[in-house]
């Protein structure tokens, strides 16, 4: 063989031998250690966020007004603030569905006799040759002021005091009752009710009535 690709080789030999020295070799066991180290660390991630969850599961629930009381006692997990926004929200959409004459959205929410009083002022607007015109401006105050628990149903009291425009036109469309330019601060006193061991969380409009 010619001298000179002996020399080459050998070089070649020796630079990979040093490559080896270096780098080392892999037997295939080191992924497994990676993989390992992965998994290991998932785990403990896992388990951190499970202590996590029971520690926001044992925290003590949110205290509750004095017109409250009685539904903690009855539900442990009643929350008076969720309970509030999410009353707040029922009231606006009752309110501009019935201005609307649009029962229909908001009948889940109501109870038989709520619905048959609501149909029956519809009508009866419907027959005069009445519309009604309502823009919800907001709620100003949304507070429990009594509650109670019977027979296993749960109910609530909310006084709203909201602001509003409210007009009422006949046919031609002339204003008949309120003023589109006057913004009115309007008072009600609505009931919900729900029965505790229900698994659906919604409140039903169980009464109405105005506010002094």
């Amino acid at each position: 063989m010619d001298p000179v690709l002996l020399f080459f080789a050998g070089v070649a030999a020796f630079v990979i031998f040093r490559l080896i020295s270096v780098m080392g070799t892999r037997t295939g066991h080191e992924q497994n250690h990676d993989l390992e180290a992965v998994q290991q660390a998932a785990r403990a991630r896992a388990a951190e966020s499970l202590r996590d969850d029971a520690e926001e599961d044992e925290a003590p629930p949110k205290p509750v007004s004095t017109n409250a009381r009685v539904l903690r006692e009855a539900d442990p997990r009643f929350d008076e603030a969720e309970f509030l926004a999410g009353a707040r929200g029922a009231y606006e959409m009752i309110v501009e569905a019935f201005a609307a004459g649009d029962l229909r959205s908001i009948r889940p929410y109501l109870d038989d006799s709520v619905y048959g009083a609501f149909k029956s002022a519809v009508m009866d607007r419907e027959t005069a040759g009445y519309s009604s015109d309502l823009k919800f401006v907001g709620i100003e105050h949304a507070a429990i002021i009594d509650s109670s628990v019977e027979n296993g149903v749960m109910s609530a009291i909310v006084e709203f005091k909201s602001n509003q425009v409210r007009v009422t036109r006949d046919r031609d469309g002339e204003v008949v009752d309120g003023d589109p330019n006057r913004i009115d601060l309007v008072k009600d006193r609505w009931t919900f009710s729900r029965k505790t061991s229900s698994s659906d969380p919604n409140w039903t409009l169980v009464g109405t009535g105005g506010a002094e």
